[in-house]
């Protein structure tokens, strides 16, 4: 979250930031909170101050009529604080729901815009493939090849649920295992995080467990949720902590499970896997010291093109508009993939799809995780964190069938993939 002084200072700014990041939030009641918890520590402090004074008062000899008096007034004193204790506590409560409410402040160079038809290119890498063929979408390529079964997945868990199979499994692997390897030649530490966080973590990274738009699947009567990606259990790893100022910044990473409910997600772009309730990702994460933040994540972002760079896919880099920006993030680029099967009236070869992003958070997780470093003049300050996908094995895997399809309607391996998975082509199978 934002720190109250900066809301109260900076009230202008931080209300056009909110209209410009298309949220709702109400940064007058958070000043008029932040006055008025101000105003009730000053009167805690000074009836703590008086107890003080009472009881240093009841150390003198007394007659019994004075003892009696502070008695009494000590007494009185110990209701009002105990009143004035409460109040605080409800006007604490009340100032933490209405500033977790506010957006960070976005990167004076994010395009303003609200919808992510606004976000800006600022890169292509490679050039779509133009096919001698009516080319297949995934789910058509999946289900001819006997790699995805929708159907039962919907039978048994649900709609956005699948089965993979046969070399889909071992394509998933591979995935796996070359962004873990491109993630080792860069020094971060691997992680294989749990699939089950507290609320109060998910809080802090910015995810709302609760309400009828919230992505998250909660555990009933458990106060803990499944993981909707680990930026949440990365990001809570030192939460509470003063981290070695010496030892930053630490790249981590992450592969898990990601649960997420999708609520109110639908379109016929979020067919198959490019939208779906469960999925596996290697996460990146990063504790940075402020001064630093900036440069990692341009880091983050050349980390995440290297991988699709060397999967062959066709992608463009945009810079996230202030409408599609999650609350947290101070400024984020998205990987766009080109995905021939998105093919319409309006793009007959297809268009581009996200598959990855990377985003600064500055010290607004950090706040709310409270995770800090001590500096160099002995003061303790919040951190930066930073998080990026490295791979969203669904999406990488749809990108991949769409565009090393064959016209025999067999799929080509990436080159990059053949050591981990073992073989070079997906061909039909004889009694498809």
């Amino acid at each position: 979250m934002l720190d109250y002084r900066f809301i109260k200072e900076n009230l202008q700014a931080v209300k056009e930031n909110i209209k410009n990041r298309n949220m709702t939030a109400d940064a007058d009641l958070v000043v008029k909170l932040y006055d008025e918890r101000t105003a009730l520590t000053t009167k805690l402090q000074n009836l703590q101050q008086k107890r003080n004074a009472n009881a240093a008062s009841m150390k003198h000899k007394l007659d019994a009529e004075t003892r009696q008096k502070y008695i009494e007034e000590g007494k009185a004193l110990k209701d009002e604080i105990a009143q004035a204790q409460k109040e605080l506590e409800e006007k604490e409560q009340l100032l933490d729901e209405a500033a977790r409410k506010i957006p960070n402040m976005a990167n004076p160079a994010v395009p303003i815009g609200k919808v992510d038809t606004e976000n800006l290119e600022v890169k292509k890498v490679g050039t779509p493939r133009k096919f001698d063929f009516k080319p297949k979408d995934h789910v058509q390529l999946g289900e001819a090849l006997g790699l995805i079964d929708f159907d039962r997945g919907t039978k048994v868990s649900g709609p956005k649920f699948y089965y993979l199979k046969n070399e889909a499994v071992f394509l998933e692997q591979a995935l796996i295992m070359y962004a873990l390897n491109i993630l080792r030649k860069h020094n971060f530490t691997t992680f294989i995080t749990p699939d089950v966080a507290k609320q109060e973590i998910l809080q802090g990274i910015g995810f709302n467990p609760r309400g009828n738009e919230s992505n998250v699947y909660c555990i009933e009567d458990e106060g803990t949720c499944l993981v909707a990606t680990a930026e949440i259990t990365l990001g809570g790893y030192h939460s509470g902590e003063i981290l070695d100022k010496s030892k930053l910044p630490l790249f981590y990473c992450g592969l898990s499970h990601c649960f997420r409910r999708e609520a109110g997600a639908a379109g016929h772009f979020s067919k198959g896997l490019y939208r779906v309730h469960q999925f596996d990702k290697v996460e990146m994460f990063v504790y940075s010291l402020p001064e630093e933040s900036d440069k990692i994540h341009e880091q983050l972002r050349l980390i995440e093109e290297e991988i699709f760079t060397g999967l062959g896919i066709p992608f463009r880099v945009v810079d996230t508009c202030t409408g599609d920006l999650g609350a947290p993030a101070y400024r984020k680029w998205d990987l766009e993939a080109w995905m021939p099967g998105r093919a319409d009236e309006e793009h007959p070869e297809g268009d581009w799809g996200e598959v990855t992003s990377t985003s600064n958070c500055t010290d607004y997780q950090a706040r709310r995780l409270n995770v800090k470093y001590r500096d160099d003049d002995g003061k303790n300050k919040y951190v930066h964190m930073l998080n990026g996908t490295a791979i969203a094995v669904g999406r990488a895997m749809l990108a991949i069938l769409e565009n090393y399809q064959n016209a025999d309607g067999s799929v080509t391996i990436p080159p990059a993939l053949v050591p981990f998975c073992g073989f070079d082509k997906i061909s039909p199978k004889q009694n498809s």
